[in-house]
């Protein structure tokens, strides 16, 4: 979803590094190549680009939503020279792991890729913070929760040694206090989520977001 987002054009430098693959996927998910620079960038798998109402719910924050459905890591690394380098954004919240774990990927490739991708966007962006949204232990993948587990652990543990990373635990939104599922978040197919589970989000993400967009 575009919104008001200024669509830049494509660098001449960087053109030969933008798989046209890319670019038609994110127009097929209607959003624009680039965001203002300065802004906060959701880049993500499904979760994300579902998130229908995330510019709303995060107002005032310039927020601008590059989530595209079956991205997997892979795609993300893609993204960090064609999309995510030409928006300078302040706060980069990524969401991506959902979908290798169900390819069958081991949570040691998984976790080297978000590390990748944190390397290499910190390395060009030094003043970027990049917030790692948890993956969800979504019903549809129980029988991988223990990889999904071992993801976010390390990823938890990276971002405490880290200056320019952030994790973020949404979990406890889709569960309940026995901690059994909370199926009437999902959807019917148990994986991708109501409206409910996305206010859920609103209410941890959105002061965390605030407080990093604020600061100097």
């Amino acid at each position: 979803m575009v919104g008001s987002t200024q669509v830049l054009p494509i660098p001449r430098r960087l053109r030969a590094s933008v798989s046209p693959w890319l670019l038609i996927a994110i127009v097929i998910a209607g959003v624009a190549p680039f965001a203002q620079e300065g802004g906060v960038l959701f880049v993500g798998s499904s979760i994300f680009h579902r998130w229908t109402n995330l510019e709303k719910q995060m107002a005032p924050l310039p927020v601008v939503n590059r989530g595209v459905d079956g991205y997997m890591t892979t795609n993300l690394l893609r993204m960090v020279d064609a999309v995510v380098i030409p928006s300078r954004p302040k706060i980069v919240v990524y969401y991506a792991g959902s979908n290798d774990v169900d390819a069958g990927d081991a949570a040691a490739a998984i976790v080297g890729r978000i590390r990748q991708f944190v390397d290499r966007v910190t390395a060009a962006l030094p003043a970027t913070r990049i917030v790692f949204v948890s993956i969800n232990r979504a019903p549809e993948k129980e029988d991988r929760w223990d990889v999904v587990d071992a993801v976010n652990d390390q990823i938890k543990m990276l971002a405490a040694q880290s200056q320019r990373l952030d994790y973020v635990d949404v979990n406890p939104v889709l569960f309940n206090a026995n901690g059994t599922p909370r199926f009437d978040l999902y959807m019917s197919d148990e994986l991708h989520l109501r409206p409910a589970a996305y206010e859920g989000f609103t209410r941890i993400l959105k002061p965390i977001l605030t407080k990093a967009f604020e600061a100097p």
